[in-house]
């Protein structure tokens, strides 16, 4: 089924939880795990499960988005396939930009339907998760479903932030909330695997991801004309008409949604266990990003432990500990980082430049500093003797320099942070 099928990746919109990585760029061109982007893994499950003929759909900052995915996905002239940016854009017959998820996809439909095809799915840019997407292709056709959804089981706790499904023990969707209160929890359990009930995971949530007949969206754009997002007007209008028929779709790995800095924090984090619950090392599902070229890394006596490293890093720290490390980095001699996720750079220095510069205006991380519990944003000059220390402790705030959300320093892109700066730092924490 995967070559009646096209795939449709839904960019967002402004990204404000994600502020200030989305300052310059939108959600999907995050940068995540040192290397990639946060487009790479709908795009990876995309390739890996068949599906070749990607639409992304982008209003908000798009320009670093269009760079990456140009410079990265391409197909040769005796391949049909295509990953191509379709950004909001006024027309003759519509001069608005996108109101919605729906909208989003409604207002490229000519777009669409000028490639042959029976079915669409939707894909969110800004979650991380491994899903071979033809299973589910396959649930949609063999349940004669008109849409499904993509579901995952969840707990008590997290009921609430979701859209929740009522599901019977042959997958029709009859019923739907989104984010109930606690009170009403006890109404919306839906059979699920004996693994998931030991968990207490008896509510299925919406993943955000959907497969639609062709003939089912048109209906459905037809039904309402007005509506403009899946979630909130056409999914509900759905499993409530008799017209339709709506499957779920159990998924039971791992699923993230990327959408505040604490969740983009973590899962980053996550990349550096032993067996990580998302799996980078696969040899059957690899993850495509953008071959850069650049040269290896280069340690200088770094204690490094359960850290990624990624390409074209000079590094002189003492200690990288639970980190992730970006391309290009800088990190200056007894430099200590741990819990922490560093961009690293677009470019390096060209070594006039450096001996011409004063020591604390050299890109990267200087000598001496201390940073834990931190994000530090691309481009960055952090000069000597500089502490950042994150901390729960910590309330929200923003100046030039960074922000503090959920208790993580955010230093924003292209920044210089002089030599002593003290940034988050309680006394008696180190």
């Amino acid at each position: 089924m995967t070559e009646k099928t096209i795939s449709i990746i839904l960019g967002g919109g402004a990204g404000t939880r994600l502020y200030p990585l989305t300052k310059d760029r939108s959600k999907p061109a995050v940068p995540l795990g040192g290397k990639y982007r946060l487009i790479d893994i709908p795009v990876s499950n995309c390739l890996n499960s068949g599906l070749k003929r990607i639409l992304v759909l982008t209003q908000f900052n798009s320009a670093s988005l269009n760079k990456h995915v140009t410079n990265t996905y391409h197909f040769d002239i005796f391949s049909k396939g295509f990953v191509d940016i379709h950004a909001a854009e006024q027309t003759r017959d519509n001069e608005k930009w996108f109101q919605g998820t729906a909208d989003a996809v409604k207002q490229v439909m000519p777009r669409i339907n000028m490639h042959e095809h029976e079915y669409i799915i939707i894909l969110s840019g800004d979650q991380l998760y491994q899903m071979d997407l033809k299973t589910i292709i396959n649930h949609h056709t063999e349940t004669g479903a008109d849409v499904t959804i993509g579901t995952i089981p969840v707990d008590a706790s997290d009921a609430p932030g979701f859209g929740i499904m009522k599901v019977d023990e042959d997958d029709n969707i009859n019923d739907f909330i989104e984010k109930p209160s606690t009170d009403q929890l006890d109404k919306w359990t839906s059979p699920v695997e004996e693994k998931y009930a030991k968990e207490e995971k008896h509510y299925l949530a919406s993943m955000g991801i959907y497969v639609f007949r062709k003939e089912a969206m048109k209906k459905l754009f037809d039904d309402m004309p007005e509506a403009t997002d899946f979630g909130k007007h056409f999914i509900p209008h759905a499993v409530e008409n008799d017209d339709y028929k709506v499957s779920s779709y159990p998924f039971g790995g791992y699923w993230s949604d990327i959408g505040t800095i604490k969740s983009y924090y973590e899962a980053n984090l996550m990349l550096n266990d032993f067996l990580p619950q998302f799996d980078m090392y696969s040899n059957t599902f690899p993850l495509y990003s953008r071959a850069r070229m650049l040269s290896p890394s280069k340690i200088f006596g770094t204690l490094v432990n359960n850290s990624l490293i990624s390409e074209g890093c000079i590094l002189h720290a003492r200690e990288i500990e639970n980190s992730v490390i970006g391309i290009r980095s800088r990190i200056g001699p007894r430099t200590f980082v741990k819990d922490s996720v560093i961009f690293g750079n677009d470019f390096y220095q060209k070594l006039e430049d450096i001996s011409e510069a004063s020591q604390q205006k050299l890109l990267g991380i200087g000598k001496d500093c201390k940073i834990e519990m931190a994000i530090v944003e691309k481009n960055v000059k952090i000069g000597n003797h500089v502490e950042i220390k994150g901390s729960a402790q910590l309330e929200d705030s923003e100046t030039d320099l960074y922000c503090i959300r959920d208790g993580i320093v955010v230093v924003k892109k292209g920044v210089h942070i002089p030599d002593n700066k003290k940034i988050g730092f309680i006394e008696g924490q180190y």
